[in-house]
């Protein structure tokens, strides 16, 4: 099995940076940009892991295994749980940048969420990008090009990856995770192309239901007060499988500090604790508040697919819906909107996800503002 195995609908991608991983075309800066779950992280890796084998990725070496695994000691990857990567972590990239690889090929440097760096940080991988050394190759991964500094990406070779076809997806659960048919098809629909969304769609019969609860929304927007209520749950449903998400890891880096300052062996804290459990408790409340917004963020989107199927089913297109399981409830929305109504309800959901993302309002007040603009309008039918 090959490096490039689990990039999805991606063959274009594959055979560009194969053919720079043999040497041909090879640049010491690249931007990886893709709809959300195309895999654009996942190809800087496979390629980083091309680049430090000698068949260019076979996925059977060393070289291959260890930098999948991410401990290839000349392969960095630098991602972020909190809302923004700031400049310390960058210029700690960018020290390691300088050193020269241990192996006997490339020091490569993957910065996951790069729209996520702020102005001091995009500043000081400038100089980096601007004069690299002769065996560094940095890797950048971002939705659009537009979310990189211009100065940068102008620098950079791009590789631009595009949203997988449910085909390829379902092909790909089918193949990867031994699923059914039906269960394939129904995951690579519900996911739109993402392929991390579509395997754990795939896997986990909760997460499905989730999502169920979520697109039944629509058509139960009937009131004033449903609308409050479905805010109120989307809000708790979202919160709680985002704590779930993060206690562990919390509980687990706890754990580890009161380990690493002695404090279960000697049963007292030393001085230097209290700063050290201040700044964790910090990162994590940083990354739980991103954590949330994720989820909010992919609820949201579910709910744009329920506009979005009718507006398909309105206009006749062709094709399966994306909510094929909820017909009913598509057909209802289309009988009780029209399709400019549609479009604008798309449009709300979009400014919600805005208000929150970018504008820090609070995700309760966000989600009960958006319900309400979503209203079923009155006098229609049930």
């Amino acid at each position: 099995m090959s490096v490039w195995e689990n990039l999805v609908g991606q063959r274009a991608v594959i055979t560009a940076l194969r053919t720079a991983a043999e040497g041909r075309g090879m640049s010491h800066s690249w931007l990886f940009t893709g709809p959300p779950g195309s895999g654009r992280s996942n190809a800087a890796i496979a390629f980083a892991a091309a680049l430090q084998c000698e068949q260019a990725g076979c996925g059977e070496c060393h070289a291959c295994h260890t930098t999948l695994a991410g401990s290839h000691a000349d392969v960095s990857v630098i991602r972020t749980e909190k809302l923004s990567i700031g400049v310390d972590e960058v210029r700690d990239l960018v020290r390691r940048a300088a050193l020269a690889p241990v192996g006997r090929r490339w020091q490569v440097l993957i910065v996951e969420d790069a729209d996520r760096l702020t102005e001091s940080a995009c500043n000081a991988l400038l100089k980096a990008i601007e004069e690299p050394t002769d065996r560094t190759v940095w890797m950048l991964c971002a939705p659009t090009v537009e979310d990189v500094l211009t100065t940068i990406r102008s620098r950079c070779r791009l590789v631009s990856l595009t949203t997988p076809t449910a085909d390829d997806v379902a092909a790909f659960l089918v193949r990867t995770e031994g699923v059914a048919d039906a269960l394939a098809s129904y995951a690579a629909r519900a996911s739109q192309g993402h392929i991390g969304r579509a395997r754990a769609l795939a896997r986990d019969e909760a997460t499905r239901n989730r999502r169920r609860e979520v697109v039944s929304l629509p058509a139960r927007l009937t009131t004033l007060g449903a609308c409050m209520n479905a805010a109120t749950n989307l809000t708790e449903v979202t919160k709680e499988e985002a704590d779930a998400i993060t206690g562990e890891l919390d509980a687990r880096e706890k754990a580890d500090l009161d380990s690493s300052y002695g404090v279960v062996e000697r049963g007292r804290r030393p001085r230097e604790y209290a700063p050290a459990l201040t700044a964790l408790e910090k990162a994590q409340k940083a990354r739980a508040k991103r954590r949330h917004l994720d989820v909010v963020d992919r609820s949201l989107m579910d709910l744009v697919s329920v506009y979005r199927d009718a507006l398909a089913l309105a206009s006749g297109a062709p094709g399966r819906l994306v909510n094929e399981e909820i017909r009913g409830d598509v057909e209802q929305i289309v009988r009780n909107s029209s399709r400019e109504l549609n479009l604008r309800r798309i449009a709300w959901i979009f400014e919600a996800r805005e208000q929150m993302l970018d504008f820090n309002v609070p995700v309760p007040l966000a989600l009960e503002s958006m319900m309400v603009a979503l209203k079923v309008p009155a006098g229609s039918s049930r």
